[in-house]
């Protein structure tokens, strides 16, 4: 990512950003929210067409204070949303099963940021910059290698991006929140950690013969 601008804030941006319940579990600086958002490759973003709501899943990227998500020109979502129609962007991450001893207690840990905001249509120049720097960030050293876009493939793209100026995380990374007579049974507590995994990577079937793994695969490593 481009260097970032960091702002470290003690508390909520708006009321629409500040979390009411588990309010203790909410996280306001820009760190924290630039590194959830930066370890995830796909968010949800949420807007209404027509009166009826809609949740797009979708890969998104973050340069500085904006993040980025695309699609196709003809696509009815980047359509409405270039006009500047209310989004709701959030990026969230499963980081275990907290498991208690009383049935009511049980819980996950995660992390996760929600951003509101007006998204806005990248111009030509914009676009191609933002797009290398998603290609990229998948693996450096991609957009390199990989052959260009052609002009119509550039036309069939379009980037939106949202500059995050309200937006909050949340993040639980806990154990079981036990009632003290609970604490005298026998009964088992404690947490299990989830996360993705990474496996080794699957040649195309139809490579000609001689074609070498490059380097940003044999490199690879999964930015969470």
């Amino acid at each position: 990512m481009a260097d970032d601008q960091t702002l470290n804030l003690a508390g909520p941006r708006s009321e629409r950003t500040r979390l009411k319940r588990y309010h203790w579990l909410a996280k306001y600086d820009q760190d924290t929210i630039n590194g959830i958002i930066d370890t995830g490759i796909v968010c949800q973003v949420g807007y209404v067409i027509d009166q009826q709501p809609y949740v797009t899943p979708t890969n998104h990227w973050r340069i500085n204070d904006y993040v980025y998500w695309h699609g196709s020109s003809a696509s009815r979502m980047l359509k409405t949303q270039q006009r500047g129609i209310p989004v709701c962007f959030t990026v969230t991450h499963l980081d275990g099963i907290v498991f208690s001893r009383a049935a009511f207690n049980h819980n996950i840990n995660f992390r996760s940021v929600m951003a509101f905001g007006q998204a806005e249509m990248c111009d030509e120049d914009v676009k191609r910059r933002a797009l290398q720097c998603f290609v990229d960030r998948l693996a450096p050293g991609l957009w390199d290698y990989a052959r260009k876009p052609t002009e119509q493939e550039w036309k069939a793209t379009k980037v939106i991006r949202m500059k995050l100026d309200e937006v909050s995380a949340k993040v639980s990374d806990g154990l079981p929140d036990e009632e003290p007579e609970d604490l005298a049974t026998n009964l088992w507590a404690g947490s299990v950690p989830l996360g993705l995994i990474q496996r080794p990577p699957v040649p195309d079937p139809k490579l000609r013969e001689g074609i070498d793994v490059p380097d940003f695969v044999k490199n690879f490593q999964y930015l969470k």
